[in-house]
């Protein structure tokens, strides 16, 4: 689908993916395989959980997690296109369970999942046509299928000041955990780092990060484990939710198969 110049991709229509997936007939895995994410995804969602993938489209993560011992993995995507090629490939693995469904308005139950991730779906609709209102839409959804105490992990470019505005706010209120890790085939990732990904980043009682942090960096992946709780509200922050042109690019170079 064609946009004009400085207008964003269609990333929450169906046929944008419908398209793009009659096209790609192979597999791909947004921003990282599971191998990089294993120690983080071991460590917050047991093997046991009932879990939802988000934006599934053609990856193969799904599959690597039930060859590491995960048993319940429901895999949904807004293209049918995708759904059906998964649905085949899958056929005999039980465990992936694959619907089309739109993340925005989910048809299952309250409190259904012990864990949710996304790699790649927030930051596709924060490239989108009415961002800001798609991706309160769908972190309303995710808080409401989760269990309380359920853990929504999120993977994307955005660093906290782009991104904790959206998670953090008087309906959704989290307890929220981040960490980061180089992006595969960087300069970080080849350098290595002193830092165990397992080790959380220290965030500011505002949830932000210190004037220190390099910001906007495109060696970097956020991951941002959100934990749903009750309790009090937690206090909006200053300032409207808006969504990163910069970011969006990156993706967009992700998209064309740079992993």
């Amino acid at each position: 689908m064609t946009k004009e110049k400085g207008q964003p991709q269609a990333y929450g229509d169906e046929s944008y993916w419908d398209n793009r997936y009659s096209q790609d007939v192979g597999s791909f895995d947004w921003y990282q395989r599971y191998g990089g994410l294993a120690p983080l995804i071991n460590m917050y969602m047991p093997k046991t959980n009932n879990l939802l993938m988000v934006g599934c489209g053609n990856a193969v993560i799904s599959e690597d997690m039930v060859n590491d011992g995960y048993q319940t993995i429901m895999n949904i995507d807004i293209s049918q296109v995708v759904i059906d090629a998964m649905i085949e490939k899958y056929k005999d693995m039980p465990q992936l369970q694959y619907q089309r469904m739109d993340v925005r308005s989910l048809g299952f139950k309250d409190g259904e999942f012990d864990s949710i991730l996304d790699k790649g779906m927030f930051d596709s609709l924060m490239c989108g046509s009415s961002a800001p209102t798609s991706a309160a839409s769908m972190i309303k959804e995710v808080r409401r299928v989760l269990k309380p105490g359920g853990v929504y992990m999120l993977i994307t470019y955005g660093d906290p000041r782009v991104r904790i505005p959206h998670l953090k706010s008087e309906e959704a209120p989290w307890e929220i955990k981040l960490h980061v890790l180089p992006r595969p085939g960087s300069k970080r990732a080849h350098e290595g780092t002193s830092r165990p990904i397992t080790e959380p980043v220290s965030l500011g009682e505002d949830l932000t990060l210190g004037p220190t942090f390099k910001l906007e960096d495109p060696d970097l992946h956020y991951v941002y484990v959100c934990i749903k709780r009750g309790g009090n509200a937690v206090k909006r922050p200053s300032g409207d939710a808006k969504v990163d042109i910069k970011l969006c690019a990156k993706s967009q170079l992700i998209s064309n198969y740079e992993v």
